[in-house]
Formats: structure tokens, sequence, C-alpha cells
């Protein structure tokens, strides 16, 4: 398979975070960023929502095998606010992602050294108020039997914890679900040995996926 179908950390939900040190506040307010026209958008609402703020710095992370990594330290002193940012994301292994870090000065300077752990610790707020997951890379597979080999089938799924995107019981059993490229070839060897043959699985397409409170959702990458 391709070598860009490899699982990677990502945000599903963006979350807004807030420190507050020497009386300056420091909100981060973090998003999904699938492009950098769509991270640039999402840095432009910010500046306009927080126009009265003393400095609305950023950094993002867009794409897995050479990703784009961009900061601004938006006015404060040079590498003290967006490069400590990126620095974060990089350390947790996110993409597709962007953070904005809006400072309200509160008359006290920080110094270089405060500086970097308040924009740093702002970000890891922002990202605890996030829903961070993993995005696995998986085959949508569709499995139509009769109700014989149901009961072996959800063994196999439950033994190999393959989650379940739907099923449908009608004359026939219909289920769907999502296995992970690298057990595709052993799953269909032992659909093979349980069904002596007579069970063929239909690959739907690739996908990424993630559970989420218990629920499987696919992504396009």
């Amino acid at each position: 398979m391709e070598q860009s179908l490899e699982a990677y950390y990502s945000i599903y939900k963006g979350g807004i975070g807030e420190i507050v040190m020497k009386k300056s506040r420091f909100i981060a307010t973090v998003s999904p960023a699938d492009t950098e026209e769509e991270a640039l958008s999402f840095i432009d609402d910010l500046k306009k929502k927080y126009w009265d703020a003393s400095h609305n710095c950023y950094a993002y992370i867009i794409g897995r095998n050479n990703p784009i990594m961009r900061y601004s330290d938006d006015g404060e002193p040079s590498q003290t606010a967006g490069k400590p940012m990126l620095d974060v994301l990089i350390a947790k292994e996110l993409t597709n992602l962007v953070v904005v870090v809006t400072r309200y000065f509160g008359g006290t300077l920080l110094g270089t050294g405060g500086l970097v752990k308040a924009y740093q610790s702002a970000t890891v707020e922002g990202l605890e108020h996030s829903i961070i997951i993993k995005k696995e890379a998986g085959i949508h597979i569709r499995l139509i039997t009769d109700y014989n080999l149901v009961g072996k089938i959800q063994y196999l799924m439950g033994q190999e914890n393959f989650p379940l995107i739907s099923s449908e019981y009608t004359d026939l059993v219909t289920l769907d679900l999502l296995v992970p490229l690298g057990k595709v070839d052993s799953f269909n060897n032992n659909l093979a040995d349980l069904s002596n043959g007579s069970l063929s699985p239909i690959e739907i397409k690739k996908a990424y996926f993630a559970v989420i409170n218990g629920k499987v959702h696919l992504f396009n990458s």
C-alpha cells in the first residue's frame, strides 16, 4: 500500500484554553486544518475576533511526509512565541492543525524565558481542550453472509478489535467493517478458513478511520 497511508495524529475537534501569567491573558484556540488555506483563513478570523489583543501568534502544520510548518511571533521578540508553539505540535506528533495564541498584555514584562513558557503552556492548554485522534489507514470491507457464519465473523472481529461501521439483517446479513491495512491479508485468510472458502469480502474503499467515543468515523485523508 501507499507509504502515505500511515497512521498519524491530528485534531478531530478544536478547543480553547486559557492561562494567565503576571496578569497577561493567553488564549489558545485550536482548529483542524487540512490545507494551508484553511489554516490561514482560521488565523485571519481569529485576528478579526481578537482585534484589540496585543498579539495573535500562531503555528500550524499541514501534511505528513514533507509537512508545511509555519509560525508567527506577531510582534513578540523573535523565537519567543510562534516557534515554541510549533515545538509543542511537533513534540506531540500532530499534523493538519492550526493554533492561535492571543495575548492581552497585563502590564508586566515576562522576559524571553517567561514568554516561551507562556506560549507553550497556552498551546498545551488549548490542546487539552481539543479532541486528539489517531487516524489509522484501513480498508472498508463489506461481508454478505447467511446467519450460520455471523457468530464466527463477530468473534473474529472481536478478537482483532475491528470497528463495525454498520450491519443489516434481512434474508442475509450485511456487515460493513474497517480492517487495518496491515491485517487485511490475515483477515481474508481467516475468513476463508471459517467459511471453507465460500465467503468473499468486498473491498469498498481505502480510508482513514478513528474510533471516537466508541463510534467509528471515516475520513478521506
